[in-house]
């Protein structure tokens, strides 16, 4: 294909992917490769937002299972959104990647306030809007933060770049019989429970009728490939003509 399958997508990137083989905290290196990345994303001429967890710094689930008042917790967790989405802001920029952050909480010093009009505007201009915080409210989550925001910008897709080539009946780096799937519906991950995102973010998806494509982030050129219409990964849909996952035994 010659043009991008897409025009404008949201990229859901774990806090996990910018640590790299770190077991915490922020790989610089890392963060530059995803940053050249969505650079060459951009090139295609598309318009790209960005949602970023903070697991890599903080899980809010974890300590308030370790008694930190839940609350409280994931607001700590949302900060830590912040810090990895500034990371990769300064990364885009020396590059030469016009961005902007956008924080759901309000912190004026370091990112603009989270509003819907100004977002869109800024993708128009050609920006990579980075949206930081979740969706500033505890007990929700970045994966349920990145449907929201998509939806809100009417985003075509939402690329979920993980450290797997897609979804699998169970974790591939674990199970070696997983099996994967190139295609599933809402319903077909909600029935089998399946970890791609928490299922307040695939309802929101499936009530908006808006693709979710999971795919290798760590392989060059695959959110590039992506945007140009190849297969690659798998792909959640409304429809897919087949019962998906409730065959995989057979």
């Amino acid at each position: 294909m010659s043009k991008p399958h897409y025009k404008r997508v949201l990229l859901k990137l774990s806090g996990e992917a910018l640590m790299g083989e770190k077991g915490y905290g922020i790989d610089p290196k890392t963060v530059s490769y995803m940053a050249e990345e969505i650079k060459k994303a951009c090139e295609l001429g598309i318009q790209m937002a960005v949602v970023i967890g903070g697991g890599n710094i903080f899980r809010g689930v974890e300590a308030a299972e370790q008694g930190i008042e839940r609350a409280t917790a994931d607001y700590m967790g949302m900060l830590a959104t912040v810090i990895n989405a500034l990371a990769l802001q300064n990364s885009l920029e020396k590059i030469g990647v016009d961005t902007r952050v956008q924080s759901a909480i309000e912190m004026r010093e370091l990112a603009e306030p989270y509003i819907r009009r100004r977002a869109i505007r800024h993708l128009e201009k050609g920006r990579v809007v980075i949206f930081a915080a979740g969706t500033g409210n505890p007990y929700f989550t970045t994966d349920t933060a990145a449907a929201l925001r998509a939806i809100e910008i009417n985003a075509d897709v939402i690329l979920k770049g993980t450290k797997v080539d897609g979804i699998y009946s169970s974790d591939p780096l674990k199970d070696l019989e997983a099996k994967k799937f190139d295609t599933l519906t809402y319903m077909d991950v909600i029935r089998n429970s399946l970890k791609v995102m928490d299922s307040t973010a695939i309802t929101l998806c499936m009530d908006n009728n808006l693709p979710i494509v999971v795919f290798n982030i760590r392989k060059p050129d695959n959110l590039k490939k992506i945007i140009m219409g190849q297969k690659i990964g798998s792909i959640v849909l409304k429809e897919v003509g087949y019962a998906g996952v409730q065959k995989k035994g057979k």
